[in-house]
């Protein structure tokens, strides 16, 4: 015979790596992710909540499309905004983005 025969080894005998050790990489991933990623998402969108709360008649805002004027009438999910004199349109509350300081806009 030329071959010699394999035999299984049993596992070295050391530190036990199954438990809390090897979940630790994981925990730690889901922890960064949620200080990068869902913490400050969920802030912005409080910031917005309360932001969309105080709009009130005579506020200067910016739309999600980039459109400035100033607020003229308010509904429950409904904005009238004065884009120029004369010329209102109707949107929705969450198409807006901003709040302008007053004076911002100039009136013609």
């Amino acid at each position: 015979m030329w071959i010699s025969n394999a035999f299984a080894q049993a596992p070295a005998a050391g530190p036990d790596s199954g438990g809390l050790m090897s979940f630790l990489p994981l925990v730690l991933m889901f922890a960064v992710l949620y200080f990068i990623m869902i913490r400050p998402q969920m802030k912005r969108q409080k910031e917005t909540k309360a932001m969309l709360e105080a709009l009130a008649v005579g506020d200067e805002v910016v739309t999600v499309g980039g459109i400035m004027g100033k607020v003229t009438a308010l509904k429950d999910a409904v904005v009238t905004v004065e884009i120029s004199t004369g010329t209102e349109v109707q949107l929705q509350k969450g198409a807006i983005t901003n709040v302008l300081p007053k004076g911002t806009l100039k009136s013609a």
